[in-house]
Order: structure tokens, then sequence, then C-alpha cells
């Protein structure tokens, strides 16, 4: 395999180059690109308009490093959980979640995360690599077929809220959601893929200047950077008001809303005064926010905050003219539900 290339790296015109110098037709490439792409192959063998010679030569030549599940889990609530193993025997999950209104997929974009945010059981993991953009569109292609396999549904939308920090692998992230969004890919809407981020200022800059279409979301969790410092390392490079800045930024250039995800913790940002903190954010730019329940990890001492404080805040926020919406979590018996990922296999 080492020798060989992996043909899905390769954009069109390096793929009709590739065919060209092993002496084929350009129409052929487009053949394969769209085996690859729109019919989702992972053997050449699936080729089937293509000469037995040909397929020979592909698999001589190139390389198709599929996703496979190696394992998944079945929540009470219909979520599904999978491990899914990668060419290099990595392992990363991914959620298919399952509710009346729609089919999400949730999605890794690292194996691991080098972000370390203390609520969250990715982030006691290290980041040994990044994942490559086919590896992300197999996600949601093995996700959409358990949709179908379980409900007799399509998935209708795709988070970027799996492992990994997503504006870490930029690039990546953006040429899977190209494919998955192309006329010659998985051809879904734009307007139904959201990219969560825990607020890296100069790459939410660079979502701005690169005008994207999909909807951006923000792990928030604290308007006040003493509180947010003391959760999430990034925020010391990151500030509120770097976050803030780039955020308006963004929105000048896109048009696009936001989303802030706030999940809301006991005792520690679920207070009226934190509510009014959180107003004041909202106030930068056109948002909602969700307000999510905590999942409790083995790694941290966060408990999810009572009930009647949660509406206490959401309240508040509705109040003050926030689109709020408050997100109860599915599979946590699976450890499936939001911040409870992890590899627990070696």
């Amino acid at each position: 395999m080492e020798n060989k290339k992996d043909i899905r790296e390769l954009n069109l015109d390096q793929l009709k180059e590739e065919f060209a110098s092993l002496g084929e037709k350009s129409f052929r490439a487009k053949q394969v690109y769209e085996w690859l792409w729109m019919k989702s192959a992972t053997d050449f063998e699936e080729m089937t308009n293509l000469s037995k010679n040909l397929r020979k030569t592909l698999s001589e030549n190139f390389c198709i490093n599929a996703v496979s599940i190696l394992k998944s889990q079945k929540s009470n609530d219909g979520t599904v959980k999978n491990a899914f193993k990668l060419y290099d025997e990595n392992i990363v999950e991914g959620v298919l979640i399952p509710t009346l209104e729609r089919m999400t997929a949730c999605v890794s974009s690292q194996v691991g995360c080098s972000l370390t945010c203390k609520f969250c059981a990715t982030g006691y993991m290290d980041r040994k690599r990044n994942l490559n953009a086919d590896e992300i569109y197999d996600q949601v292609v093995l996700i959409d077929k358990q949709a179908k396999e379980n409900f007799n549904i399509p998935l209708t939308n795709i988070v970027y809220m799996g492992m990994g920090e997503p504006l870490l692998n930029y690039a990546n992230v953006l040429k899977s959601i190209d494919r998955i969004t192309a006329e010659d890919g998985l051809n879904m809407s734009y307007k139904r893929i959201t990219v969560s981020t825990a607020g890296i200022a100069k790459m939410i800059k660079k979502l701005g200047d690169d005008e994207v279409k999909f909807n951006l979301a923000i792990s928030l969790h604290a308007a006040n950077d003493v509180k947010r410092n003391e959760i999430m390392p990034i925020n010391e490079s990151n500030s509120l008001e770097a976050l803030a800045d780039a955020l308006k930024y963004y929105y000048d250039k896109t048009q696009n809303p936001v989303t802030f995800e706030y999940i809301i913790f006991n005792n520690f940002n679920d207070g009226i005064e934190d509510a009014r903190e959180l107003v004041r954010f909202c106030k930068n730019i056109p948002c909602k926010v969700n307000i999510i329940e905590y999942n409790p990890i083995s790694f941290a001492d966060f408990l999810n905050a009572e009930d009647d404080k949660v509406e206490a805040f959401a309240k508040h926020l509705q109040k003050h003219y926030v689109i709020t919406n408050i997100r109860r979590s599915r599979g946590k018996d699976i450890d499936a539900a939001c911040g409870q990922l992890a590899i627990k296999e070696k």
C-alpha cells in the first residue's frame, strides 16, 4: 500500500492526468470519480462499467482507504454509536441521532483532540492525527446507510461535533463538505451541515474569507473569560473579545447567523449573572443559543445544572429576545452523548 496513491486525494483534474499517464481516456477518470464520490465505491471491483483490465490497473496503482465499522452500539432512545476503524488501525467515533424531525450524523474530524476542554472526554485523549476528507465523507455514508436500515429514512443533517476540533483540520473539513454537497458527490444541502468549533478566531475569519455556506456553531459554555479559561484552555489564546471580533467579521462576509452552544454546569455557569453575560455576548451578531444538558464523564467532576435553574436561565435569555432552545441529551446510556466520545479500545 505504501507505493500506491490514495485515489481519493486526487481532484478530477489530477485524476485525468493520472489516467493520461496510464494511456487511458479522460472520460474514464470522470467515471471513476463518480464511482468514488457519487456512488461511494470502496473497491475498484464495484466499478462495473470499467473493463476488467482497467480495474486491475487501478488496483495495482491506487488504493481506496475505506473506513469500516468496528463496532456499533444502540441506545434505548435509538441513537447508534459507531467505532470507525481507519486504514492505519486508528479509531474514531461517530453517532446517528434519530428524532421525529430529522436524522443527524455526528462525525469526527480528528483522531483524538488537542484542546483539553475539561468537561469533554475526547479532550482527555491525545490528538494522533487529522482525518482525511474521504475519512470524514465515509462516516457520513456509513451513518446514512444505518439511518436507512434502522429507520427507513436517509440522513437529513450532518454535524461536525464528534472527536476533534474541525478548524484545526481546516482543509480536509472543507474538502469533505465539498464532496458531500457537490452535484458529483452526495448532493446534500449546505444548510443541512453544521461545523462546531471551540472558537479559533483566525480560522473563523478564514471561514468568512472563504464565504462558506454551511452553518457555524461555537462551543461557548461561558461568556466570561475567567470561567471560560478554567474549562476551555483555548480561551487563553482566543479570548471572548477576539472571538467576538472574528464572529463579526465572519457575519459581515457570510450573513450567516451563528449558534452558541452552552453546556450548563451545576453551580458554575448556571446563574442569572451568567445569563446576563451571555445576553451581552449575543448582541455581537445575529445568533441563537442551544442550552445543552451536561453528560457526566469519569474524568471530570462537573454535574448537570438543576432543572429549575436551566428553566430560569433560558427564560432570562428569551426575555431579552435571544432565540433559545434547551437540548436534551441522547445516547447517554452508551456514552454517545455530547462530550462523551472517547475511545476505550486500545
